[in-house]
């Protein structure tokens, strides 16, 4: 029988309407009946595409005698955290508190029927493995603590909660120079992985923001070492294992050093920010290599990722009940395709794709290509083919906006490399903006055939608004200039407070955060998109970036190299941004080439036939057409 998420909307609460638990989504009812029969709650928080929860479901969520006990002695309640994120950061925070180190998911606590937690853990398995107590054990300690001593559970769960609630602002502001790029540089080199490329060992996430700072701090600098760190690092990134060679796309992280074995979910995020990133190699570079990576992980989204111009969230690690059984191949199988497929020397395409008998995960094979070879592109088809044959994993169809507005803010840049991807970008924002902006107000999630419900995060608004200006920088729309400038407006007015920002004010009250975690932070996305509108609208928006800089000064210094958006934000203050002036006409002319120069250039639309170089204080140079204006700024 169905419990009660069988009437969500969310595909991760649906894969958890079966389970024999008594599962609650997150409401008002599931609080009053824990006050009302004084029950404690296990509130369990996870995403559709998360192996580990997947595991725990089965281990535990469906085995009958832990779901009766929780059924009689606790409210459970189950939340998707790309719904609600700010249910999932407060209690992230809360498990860091507990535990003195970063959680994960999927996400247990346990808490008063007032919200305040007691206990935080991630995977509990059924019984004790792992050095871990056992869910069955766990749970009945806690009832015979809520039962026998309740106070001492109640007090410490009060510690915590006032403890949440303790502002951590910076102690002092620390002046900020241009030694910030030196100093960037030796931390990111002090946590590279010299071999593999990467800011840490194992597991490896692609930390985009410290790749991309890298890249801009060449692009201005032409610092030879922050390049080398950021391409060896997109180089082997792209080797193959967590990309994708057969479909295209990247998995979210790799458990290993070499980026050859993925936790195998494909996020929306993600491959937005690879390819955004892969872009910004080519434009500091030139080398086509990255443009085409950039590509690849585009078209991976556009083929299997979207309906309708809207960008679903994530595709799941498993199928079929195994995790990565999409994904890997049989040495047999593989060698009987090529011969089918009329191949030569098997033996040596075998070797350069990564295939062995013994194989590189679970004794099957990831594709991984060292090098190129001759018949890549075909070898690489072979094996799709043989994919077409399996079960694609199940995706994820929620709509959230900030990861939505990823995708299009790289549409949009590629466009400028690309212009088959324009009509894309455009129709992709004008589809997302009528399904989530509506009568003012901003939301942050809903799906293809519903209607949104749930008000928008700052990152929401952080993401959105910076799609927006890229794309005023690639079409000059002056209605994305527009409603740009109103959604910051509304951002300050909702999130923001003496330089502090906040990522949500609502039932949570929680603070967006200073470093670049699962993405980029949202504050440091703000004070970038508030940078471009102090050269393209007012110059009141400086004042705030400069306010919020100031009041994270000292976070950002301490946490070199994982503050890399805020640094890069600081770095653009000090030097400036290069605003071009001019018609139209002659601004469109320009668009493909300004990637090139440097990444701080804002095009402003003026009714003049000349061309105006400026900066934020005054106007220093006047030309004729485009190539004055790249001979000007490359001289």
């Amino acid at each position: 029988m169905a419990n009660r998420l069988i009437n969500e909307n969310s595909p991760y609460l649906l894969q958890h309407a079966n389970n024999p638990v008594d599962w609650y989504p997150w409401c008002e009812e599931a609080f009053r009946r824990a006050k009302d029969e004084n029950k404690p709650i296990f509130l369990s928080i996870g995403y559709s595409s998360c192996h580990w929860c997947h595991v725990m479901e089965k281990e535990v969520f469906e085995d009958e005698d832990i779901a009766k006990f929780l059924n009689e002695n606790f409210i459970s309640i189950k939340v998707d955290r790309e719904e609600r994120p700010d249910i999932d950061k407060y209690y992230q925070e809360a498990y860091q508190i507990l535990n003195q180190r970063a959680g994960g998911w999927p996400l247990s606590i346990f808490m008063t029927p007032d919200k305040k937690p007691f206990f935080a853990g991630t995977y509990i398995p059924p019984n004790p493995k792992y050095n871990m107590i056992g869910f069955k054990q766990l749970i009945e300690r806690i009832i015979k603590f809520w039962k026998k001593n309740p106070k001492d559970l109640i007090n410490q769960a009060n510690q915590i909660a006032n403890y949440l609630q303790t502002s951590n602002n910076p102690k002092k502001a620390i002046k900020f120079d241009e030694s910030i790029i030196d100093r960037f540089i030796k931390a990111a080199v002090s946590i590279y992985d010299k071999t593999n490329g990467g800011f840490s060992f194992k597991p490896k996430f692609p930390q985009t923001s410290i790749i991309n700072t890298l890249l801009k701090i060449y692009q201005i600098s032409k610092n030879k070492e922050a390049l080398n760190l950021a391409t060896n690092t997109l180089k082997n990134i792209a080797k193959g294992g967590m990309r994708d060679l057969v479909d295209g796309g990247f998995c979210r992280y790799s458990v290993d050093e070499k980026w050859l074995v993925p936790h195998f979910e494909k996020m929306a995020y993600d491959n937005a920010l690879i390819a955004n990133t892969f872009l910004n190699a080519y434009f500091a570079t030139k080398d086509s290599f990255y443009k085409e990576v950039a590509f690849e992980t585009i078209d991976f989204m556009i083929e299997k990722m979207q309906e309708n111009y809207l960008f679903y969230s994530a595709s799941d690690a498993d199928s079929e009940g195994m995790e990565g059984k999409y994904f890997v191949y049989s040495y047999d199988e593989v060698k009987e395709k090529l011969k089918k497929d009329g191949f030569k020397n098997i033996d040596e395409i075998l070797k350069n794709i990564s295939i062995s008998k013994n194989g590189n995960f679970e004794e099957k094979n990831i594709v991984r290509v060292e090098s190129d070879f001759k018949d890549k592109k075909e070898v690489l088809k072979s094996l799709k083919e043989l994919r077409e044959q399996r079960d694609y994993p199940f995706i994820d169809k929620k709509i959230i906006t900030s990861w939505n507005a990823m995708m299009i803010a790289t549409l949009f840049k590629v466009s400028r490399v690309k212009e088959d991807y324009l009509n894309f970008a455009k129709k992709s924002l004008e589809i997302l903006l009528k399904k989530v902006y509506i009568n003012d107000n901003l939301y942050h999630v809903t799906m293809i055939d519903k209607e949104p419900k749930i008000k928008a995060y700052l990152e929401d608004y952080a993401y959105l608004i910076n799609a927006l200006l890229e794309g005023y920088k690639t079409t000059l729309n002056f209605e994305y200039l527009i409603l740009s400038t109103k959604l910051t407006n509304d951002a300050l007015s909702s999130f923001y407070q003496d330089g502090k920002w906040y990522f949500s004010k609502g039932e949570f009250k929680t603070e967006a955060d200073f470093s670049d975690a699962t993405y980029p932070s949202s504050a440091a996305m703000m004070v970038k998109n508030m940078l471009t509108l102090a050269s393209l609208v007012d110059e009141k928006y400086k004042r705030f970036s400069f306010y919020t800089l100031e009041f994270y000064s000292e976070k950002i210094y301490k946490f070199l190299p994982y503050t890399a958006l805020f640094v890069e934000d600081m770095i653009r203050f000090l030097k400036d941004d290069i605003i071009i002036k001019s018609k139209a006409k002659n601004l469109l002319d320009c668009t493909k080439k300004i990637d090139f120069i440097s990444p701080f250039i804002c095009l402003k639309e003026e009714e003049i036939d000349e061309i105006m170089l400026c900066n934020s204080n005054s106007c220093f140079a006047s030309v004729k057409d485009c190539k004055e204006v790249i001979e000007r700024l490359n001289g």
